[in-house]
């Protein structure tokens, strides 16, 4: 369903480097990406061990074994190493969640499974990046707190959109509540911040997302009376 290809860390740093080559001052693309998924690897672990408004980039440089001045090669400051994370990280957002298979026609139901699904798999292949966006939101400085806040409400409006247009077709409820989007959106999140949990009750990914799909679609659908008025040609 996904191309977990683009979702690798190598994968991931290719595109940083596309979307920052004004900036980043190293030319050999492979000497590039190779010490560029090294730091940013490095900079994940030691944001989730110790915070990353703690952590300083002489401990970045120490976890890395990147010097000072290799690091400021790729970004000038923590801000700028802290956009670029959360600028791929919105971006894969948008890029898998905009595309969905053709295969789904226009069903509003299978796209919203569909969503639940990808939603659920991107962040488990992408569970550092996420976990990081999201636990270390609330300490980030204002612009790079509102890219944080814009990349859950992206999340929340492609859910939405299939939300309206099932209630539009009459597939779902028409008193479905205009909460839904945003009630999902903590459900999508549990899966990757609280992963352990679901470690520890040996909770497959399969499981969980047939279980929010129910759950949300359980809450969504109509009823057949009302598919069947909907659909009546006198209705």
């Amino acid at each position: 369903m996904l191309n977990y290809e683009d979702l690798t860390t190598e994968s991931l740093c290719r595109s940083m480097l596309d979307r920052h080559r004004d900036t980043v001052r190293v030319q050999k693309t492979e000497v590039a990406l190779r010490k560029l998924s090294v730091i940013i690897l490095a900079a994940l672990e030691l944001s989730n061990s110790k915070g990353f408004q703690r952590m300083s980039l002489r401990d970045l440089s120490r976890a890395s074994g990147v010097s000072m001045g290799g690091l400021y090669a790729y970004f000038d400051s923590k801000n700028s190493l802290l956009e670029m994370i959360l600028s791929e990280v919105t971006a894969k957002v948008e890029r898998v969640l905009s595309a969905p298979p053709a295969a789904l026609g226009t069903d509003p139901a299978a796209h919203l499974r569909w969503l639940i699904e990808a939603h659920v798999r991107m962040t488990e292949a992408m569970q550092p990046w996420f976990v990081f966006a999201f636990m270390e939101a609330k300490n980030f400085p204002p612009a790079e707190r509102r890219k944080a806040i814009r990349s859950e409400e992206l999340t929340e409006s492609y859910l939405a959109a299939a939300i309206n247009e099932g209630i539009a077709r009459g597939v779902f409820r028409s008193d479905t509540s205009p909460l839904m989007a945003a009630l999902i959106k903590p459900l999508l999140q549990d899966w990757y911040v609280k992963r352990a949990k679901y470690r520890r009750r040996q909770v497959a990914i399969d499981t969980y997302v047939a279980a929010v799909q129910h759950m949300v679609l359980s809450a969504c659908l109509a009823e057949p009376a009302d598919l069947a008025r909907h659909s009546s040609p006198t209705a």
